[in-house]
């Protein structure tokens, strides 16, 4: 057996190992549900709460101030998101309709830009040449969606009703790394 072992060449089990222990450091996406919850229905007019105390966001304090947009501003994308390229995937509205259906949810933010998620999904997308894998689904009754650049740098978006289903809270988080960097809760009233 020791003879075996002595024939096996080294060089291969050094590149076994290293490609082992590069697979194990990379993070993955996990496919969410594509089961929807019974009785879950984001759908509806949602509009932004202005109570400054329920809008939360944190940035941890070696990153670049991250500032949500204002009405004044406009912009749908946000330039200035702590991280890597995955800030092009936020959007931020103060009006939002959401479409529900069994398969996929459509949201419409501002009425200007409507994104559409496939429940269970779990693909590559991009923003001209930004790429980046998403997954999106259910964990338990929020609504989640993650996105992975090439820099590790992820985007956590998670949709829930509270309050009766009058409340639509939406917390995002920007990690690098399993390192959170940015957090920020949006609350949104029934119209």
């Amino acid at each position: 057996m020791l003879a075996n072992f002595v024939r096996f060449p080294y060089w291969l089990a050094v590149l076994i190992f290293s490609m082992l222990a590069g697979c194990a450091s990379e993070p993955l996406l996990i496919t969410k549900s594509a089961a929807v919850p019974e009785g879950v229905d984001l759908s509806g007019r949602w509009v932004l709460r202005s109570d400054p105390d329920r809008q939360r966001s944190r940035v941890s304090s070696n990153q670049e101030q991250f500032i949500p947009p204002s009405k004044a501003q406009r912009p749908r994308r946000q330039k200035s998101a702590p991280g890597g390229s995955v800030q092009v995937f936020i959007e931020y509205g103060e009006l939002l309709k959401i479409t529900q259906t069994r398969y996929g949810i459509f949201i419409s933010y501002d009425r200007s830009v409507v994104e559409e998620f496939t429940f269970g999904e779990n693909r590559r997308v991009n923003i001209g040449p930004i790429q980046a894998i998403r997954v999106s689904g259910w964990d338990a009754n929020s609504f989640v969606v993650e996105t992975l650049d090439d820099s590790r740098t992820s985007l956590h978006e998670a949709w829930h009703l509270d309050a009766d289903d009058t409340v639509l809270i939406r917390d995002i988080r920007v990690s690098k790394n399993e390192k959170e960097t940015f957090s920020m809760q949006q609350v949104f009233d029934r119209q």
